[in-house]
């Protein structure tokens, strides 16, 4: 398990996170308001991606309609936690876009130290342009309430809160 402290967290993520988004920026086109990670706009290519991405890698434990695994609120007999759902009946949209790339990119533990889950980092699996992809994916299928909550969880100058 990855124990990260705070400061070295934003600082490694933000050097790997600003070269992807700089690869992934254009015009927004018709994606939702305030769909953004780390104040730059998703993309419809970056979202069609991360749909792609989201399907081969992810929909297995947290649903192919982001729906979470049954009674994902109720421990496994492991005492691990249930594949969460990511639309709005789950938790992901109360993190910020630091917070939910850690995860994903280095394990809930990167996020929460000692946490123990069933979902592997993909550090080694996905590049950091496929993790923002399935984040602005994941963050397109929102309410603009939910989205604009996520939205106000994110620090506005590039640094965690």
């Amino acid at each position: 398990m990855i124990a990260v402290s705070p400061g070295s967290l934003v600082t490694g993520l933000m050097a790997g996170v600003g070269m992807a988004l700089l690869s992934g920026v254009a015009d927004a086109g018709s994606t939702p308001e305030n769909l953004t990670f780390l104040e730059k706009p998703i993309t419809p290519e970056q979202i069609a991606l991360g749909n792609d991405v989201y399907a081969e890698f992810c929909a297995s434990c947290h649903g192919a309609n982001l729906e979470g695994q049954k009674n994902w609120k109720r421990r496994l007999d492991t005492g691990r936690m249930p594949a969460p759902p990511h639309d709005a009946s789950g938790h992901t949209w109360r993190h910020s876009d630091l917070e939910l790339y850690a995860m994903t990119k280095f394990g809930i533990g990167a996020v929460v130290p000692g946490y123990e889950s069933d979902m592997p980092a993909f550090e080694d699996v996905l590049s950091d342009e496929e993790i923002i992809a399935v984040l602005g994916y994941i963050k397109s299928v929102w309410s603009d309430e939910e989205r604009a909550f996520q939205h106000n969880l994110n620090p506005k100058d590039g640094r965690a809160k």
